[in-house]
């Protein structure tokens, strides 16, 4: 019988076995958690974090997990698509307050089944596949970075009430269910709040997005590949202090704002690359590629409302990029075979493509975050997210080898 609870066997899951192998790689690795602490709320008990396997999610969990161990039950829900790994979590096995669920956000079944098992009460929605170049080619997957669009470079900070401009299809789909979360809370009285965060960066992160993908060459010895000029800005947060974001938010927000996550360690992609060459004692080369479809000069956002409320970024990014590349040096294995994400331009392919699921990659292939949080007062629903991510409050009713027939959500039905 396949467990949620004690394990990680793939008994009873159609995935493939890559999945829930365990290699003990997980056992050497720090547990990493952000750094702040809130008095538990009174009305939170369970809560689901969606996608929580992933990036920026399963620093959420690790951090709920540890910092409120007899506070919270945290529930991590997870597709586990290309990105995902078990490894993320596998050390919260055995700790009372943590369960795992093999669920598929797009099937209704896993989500009721998981909301009524647990009796969850609060839901961090942070699933998404989050890489820009991905969903230029296969915008129909891409279900939840930047809904603000480029900045000028002589520009303000873009505050919360900005006008949305997205100019890729994540992004767009992002500013999409930002506005079917409104359309919620000003038709049903949903108690919500957004959240929308810069880029985020950190050990943990799939070698897809640029600062992993570039520690991952160098480690190669292979050419750092640049879109363009690589004069294009971003501004990178730390993925302990997006964590420390998130609980800030869930203890001291107010339900209906929308809050800037922002940082203000901005580097170009070109600067950024002669950085991380200048670490590796200055062995590497920079290989320009063409461009994107569209990429946006810079991002750029106003934090001054969520730095209101205590929270602040504790991590330089100098300390940040050090502590990221000395954990990708220790734990290059962490998601098996990476190679084909490496590329300039990689793609995302279907394998076995039954009901939607089976993706794998090809040469390329998510996560950065806006977020939503959705509270309510007792006995109603609360949701939190990240770019269309949410957390909702109130009582739910209503990591290689062969693979199985009977879903993991499925099989954990016997389980209860």
């Amino acid at each position: 019988m396949a467990a949620d609870v004690a394990g990680w066997s793939s008994g009873g899951s159609s995935l493939p076995s890559r999945f829930f192998i365990d290699d003990n790689l997980w056992r050497d690795a720090p547990l990493l958690t952000g750094q702040t602490s809130f008095e538990p709320l009174p009305d939170v008990k369970n809560i689901l974090v969606t996608g929580g396997e992933g990036f920026i999610a399963s620093w959420l969990v690790r951090h709920l997990v540890l910092k409120y161990p007899t506070a919270y039950n945290i529930i991590c829900f997870d597709k586990l698509d290309y990105c995902s790994s078990l490894n993320n979590s596998r050390m919260l096995e055995g700790r009372p307050n943590f369960k795992f669920f093999h669920g598929d956000l797009l099937k209704p079944g896993d989500v009721l089944r998981c909301l009524r098992k647990y009796e969850i009460d609060t839901v961090f929605h942070l699933a998404a596949q989050s890489h820009v170049d991905l969903s230029f080619g296969n915008s129909y997957s891409f279900t939840n970075s930047e809904v603000y669009g480029e900045v000028e470079t002589d520009a303000e900070d873009l505050t919360e009430h900005s006008v949305l401009s997205p100019t890729n299809p994540y992004a767009a789909s992002k500013a999409a269910a930002e506005m079917f979360v409104t359309a919620y809370v000003n038709s049903f009285r949903l108690p919500a709040v957004i959240i929308r965060l810069n880029n985020v960066y950190g050990p943990h992160q799939f070698p897809e997005k640029i600062i992993p993908k570039f520690i991952n060459l160098l480690q190669r010895h292979k050419p750092l590949y640049i879109h363009g000029s690589g004069h294009n800005t971003r501004r990178f947060l730390y993925a302990g202090d997006a964590a420390d974001a998130f609980d800030t938010i869930l203890h001291r927000g107010e339900i209906g704002r929308t809050y800037n996550v922002d940082s203000r360690d901005e580097i170009s992609n070109l600067d950024l690359a002669q950085k991380l060459i200048s670490i590796f004692g200055g062995e590497g080369a920079i290989q320009h590629t063409k461009d994107r479809p569209f990429n946006d000069k810079r991002y750029a956002v106003d934090g001054s409302k969520l730095r209101q409320l205590g929270w602040k970024p504790r991590v330089s990014f100098e300390e940040g990029l050090a502590s990221t590349v000395q954990w990708y040096g220790k734990f290059s294995g962490w998601w098996g075979e990476i190679e084909s994400i490496l590329s300039p331009f990689p793609e995302v392919v279907k394998k076995d493509g039954h009901d939607g699921e089976g993706e794998g990659e090809r040469s390329k292939s998510g996560q950065d975050g806006d977020a939503a949080i959705l509270q309510a007062d007792v006995g109603a629903e609360k949701i939190v997210g990240a770019g269309g991510c949410g957390v909702s409050n109130g009582k739910a009713n209503g990591v290689n080898g062969a693979s199985s027939k009977k879903r993991k959500a499925d099989a954990m039905e016997d389980d209860e």
